[in-house]
């Protein structure tokens, strides 16, 4: 089965068709920046130009950087404030016209990474956790997803978390691998101090530069991994999410009671 993934991030939008039974990309990715402000209506036609781009009519999935339970945003903080209660869901059905599920955005890497990645056959406790404009995380126990958790947030010397150990930090305050890899490593000890994980999956856009920082995080007892999907985790979840693929907790297809001719006889479409 055939899914389109469009990856929603503060900084950048991206999307490509997936073949959700081996988690490989169809055709070149597609990005285009996220629009400044960042509005629903703004985000929405970038993600109608990038379906079109594709001449996508199938299933879709779509991340988006916060909380989202049922389709709709609950947190918004690397875009606008307006996203707060807006149904994204059924806005990107419209524009796409397409069936559509979302969830959020580390969560759709998390999957993706425990499926076809550096979780896959893990059991015990693993931390998905992306840095990129922000930072995401996804927790998962016995292989079974806990949606939502946005341990980014995270208080840490009086200040979130993301402001400090974030990819954007990184390059805001123009810290080197060394200085930046030791607030990354005092936000692990965090985490692990609060879910003592066998296992850390670090992902995001800095994840390909990996070699340059992991071996630098060493107050952590937990294995660290890099990501082996890399940035491209997101758009192959939330491709996956589209497909009924994983059972990913509060996820609802945008048009529930349908069922397009993408979709196999019998097939578990979970909303």
């Amino acid at each position: 089965m055939q899914a389109l993934g469009i990856d929603i991030g503060g900084t950048g939008i991206k999307a490509a068709p997936v073949d959700v039974a081996t988690g490989t990309l169809l055709a070149d990715r597609k990005k285009i920046a996220t629009p400044q402000p960042s509005t629903p209506k703004a985000v929405a036609e970038v993600v109608r130009e990038l379906t079109e781009a594709f001449g996508w009519t199938g299933i879709t999935g779509a991340t988006f950087p916060g909380v989202v339970t049922r389709g709709t945003v609950r947190t918004a903080a690397n875009l606008d404030k307006s996203w707060i209660g807006t149904d994204a869901a059924a806005l990107f059905r419209k524009v796409t016209g397409n069936d559509l599920a979302m969830l959020n955005d580390a969560d759709a890497a998390g999957v993706a990474e425990m499926t076809f990645g550096a979780g896959k056959g893990e059991r015990g406790t693993v931390v998905m956790v992306t840095f990129g404009t922000g930072i995401g995380s996804a927790l998962f126990t016995a292989g079974r997803l806990v949606p939502n958790t946005e341990f980014g947030h995270l208080e840490i010397r009086g200040k979130d978390a993301e402001t400090r150990a974030s990819e954007r930090g990184k390059l805001e305050h123009g810290w080197g691998w060394k200085e930046w890899a030791q607030r990354v490593d005092e936000y692990l000890q965090h985490l692990e101090a609060a879910l003592s994980p066998d296992l850390i999956i670090v992902g995001g856009g800095v994840s390909k530069e990996s070699e340059k920082w992991v071996p630098l995080l060493t107050n952590v007892r937990a294995r660290i991994v890099p990501a082996t999907l890399l940035n491209d985790a997101g758009i192959v979840g939330a491709a996956m999410a589209a497909a009924g693929m994983a059972e990913i907790g509060m996820i609802t297809t945008a048009r529930p009671d349908t069922q397009t001719e993408t979709n196999s006889p019998g097939e578990d479409r979970r909303g």
